[in-house]
C-alpha cells in the first residue's frame, strides 16, 4: 500500500510508541488518586504538560489536554463564547472553508443559543481577505476563528495579521492548527492568538489525544460536566498513555519544523507528483495555486472524471488517497472548501487530495503517477 492520506491520519512514530510503553506495561494508576501508582501517572501528565508548553514557548497552565482536535475546537469555541458573552457582545466570525469541527460548533451557537454569526468567503485561492475580515468585526464581536492550514487544500491563512486586527479591538482569536502543527511554526506568541488547538494523530502521535492552548489569564467555561480535571476546564480522567505519546511525537515533529529539511523533501516530491499528473492529464486543475500551502499537500481536480471512481480505482491499485469530501448515506458530497473557492460542483466532485508523509519515497510517487494514469485511462475509455 502506498499511503498518501497523511492529512487524514499518520502512523505512530517509534518515539511515541516507546514513550507509551511504560504506561501500558506498569504505570497505570488513575492520575487523580493519591497512592503511589496514581502519583506516578500524574507525574507523567505533569511532565508532558511542561514539555509541550516548552515547545509552544508558553507556560504549562495554558495547556489543556483533550481527546482530540474536534473536542479541542469545540471547547475553545463554545467555552470562550459562553464565558465572554454579554448582552451587547454576541457576534462571532469565522471563514467558510473551516473544518466542520469549527463550522458546526459556530453554527450551533448561532442556531441554538442566539449568537450572531458571520461566515466570511475566500477567494479562488482559498485565502480570506484581511480587509474584509476587519470590516466584518463589530463592537459586539466576541470571538473570531480562522484555521492556520486547511486540511483539504493545505492553504495557509495570514493568521498573525488577522489576530493582530482582533487584538487591537479586544476581540478573542482562535486558530485551528490541527493540520499545521508539526508542519510549520505554530508558536502562539508569534501568531498572536488567544487560543490554539491541535491533535496528536496528525503529527505521528496516537489517536485519542489533543490539546487546547489558552492565553495566560483567559477564562473559559467547560462544555462538559463531571470532575475537576485540567484545572476545571475539561472534566474526565486524562488519557496518560496517549498524552505521553503525543508529547514525544510533538518533540520530534517540531524538531523537523526547525530543521526544515523534511518539509523541503516532501515539497519536492509533491511537485514531482503534480508534474507527472499534469503531463498525463493536461486538463487536471491544481487547486489553491497562488496561495501559500503546507509542503505535503496537493489537491487536484480531474474534470470529466468521477471522484469516487478515482478513489476506488486508486485503492484497487494500492494507493490510499482522499477526496476531502464527507460520505453521507453512501454518496460522496462535494467539498464545501472547494465550493467556497468557486469550483463548480461537478469539478469539486472530481477531486483527489494527495497528502505526503515522512515515509513517502520518490519511488512511491512514480508508482502513484503510473497507477493514476491507468485509472484515468479506464475512466476515459468508459
Amino acid at each position: 500500500m502506498i499511503y498518501l492520506d497523511h492529512n487524514a491520519t499518520t502512523s505512530l512514530c517509534p518515539e511515541a510508541r516507546e514513550a507509551m510503553r511504560p504506561l501500558l506495561e506498569g504505570t497505570w494508576g488513575n492520575p487523580s488518586g493519591i497512592h503511589a501508582s496514581a502519583r506516578r501517572t500524574r507525574a507523567v501528565i505533569d511532565e508532558a504538560r511542561d514539555r509541550l508548553a516548552g515547545l509552544l514557548g508558553e507556560k504549562p497552565h495554558g495547556v489543556v489536554f483533550t481527546g482530540g482536535g474536534t473536542e479541542s475546537c469545540n471547547l475553545a469555541l463554545l467555552g470562550l463564547a459562553r464565558r465572554h458573552r454579554a448582552p451587547s457582545r454576541e457576534h462571532l466570525v469565522t471563514v467558510s472553508t473551516e473544518h466542520h469541527a469549527v463550522l458546526h460548533a459556530m453554527r450551533s451557537l448561532a442556531r441554538r443559543e442566539g449568537f450572531r454569526l458571520t461566515e466570511l468567503p475566500v477567494d479562488s485561492h482559498g485565502l480570506v481577505d484581511p480587509a474584509e475580515f476587519a470590516a466584518s468585526l463589530e463592537f459586539g464581536t466576541i470571538l473570531a476563528s480562522v484555521m492556520l492550514a486547511n486540511n483539504e487544500t493545505g492553504v495557509i491563512q495570514p493568521i498573525a495579521e488577522l489576530a493582530a486586527i482582533c487584538r487591537e479591538r479586544g476581540i478573542l482569536f482562535h486558530t485551528d492548527a490541527v493540520q499545521a502543527f508539526g508542519k510549520i511554526p505554530c508558536r502562539p506568541s508569534e501568531l498572536g492568538v488567544d487560543a490554539l488547538t491541535a491533535t496528536s494523530h496528525k503529527f505521528y502521535g496516537p489517536h485519542g489525544a489533543g490539546f487546547l492552548w489558552l492565553r495566560s489569564g483567559l477564562s473559559i467555561e467547560s462544555i462538559q460536566h463531571g470532575g475537576y480535571h485540567e484545572n476545571e476546564r475539561r472534566p474526565g480522567t486524562e488519557n496518560a498513555v496517549a498524552i505521553a505519546g503525543m508529547t514525544m511525537a510533538a518533540e520530534r515533529a517540531l524538531k523537523e519544523v526547525i530543521e526544515g529539511s523534511e518539509a523541503l523533501r516532501q515539497a519536492d516530491l509533491r511537485e514531482k507528483l503534480w508534474e507527472g499528473i499534469r503531463q498525463r492529464f493536461p486538463a487536471a486543475i491544481r487547486n489553491a495555486t497562488g496561495a501559500p500551502i503546507i509542503a505535503n499537500t496537493l489537491n487536484v481536480s480531474f474534470p470529466g472524471c468521477d471522484g469516487e471512481t478515482l478513489l476506488m480505482g486508486l485503492d484497487l491499485e494500492g494507493v490510499a488517497v482522499s477526496s476531502g469530501s464527507a460520505c453521507m448515506v453512501g454518496s460522496v458530497m462535494p467539498s464545501h472548501v472547494l465550493l467556497a473557492m468557486g469550483l463548480p460542483e461537478e469539478t469539486a466532485r472530481a477531486t483527489v487530495r494527495f497528502s505526503l508523509g515522512r515515509a513517502t519515497t520518490e519511488e512511491e510517487i512514480a508508482l502513484t503517477i503510473a497507477a493514476l494514469a491507468r485509472v484515468l485511462a479506464r475512466q476515459t475509455v468508459s
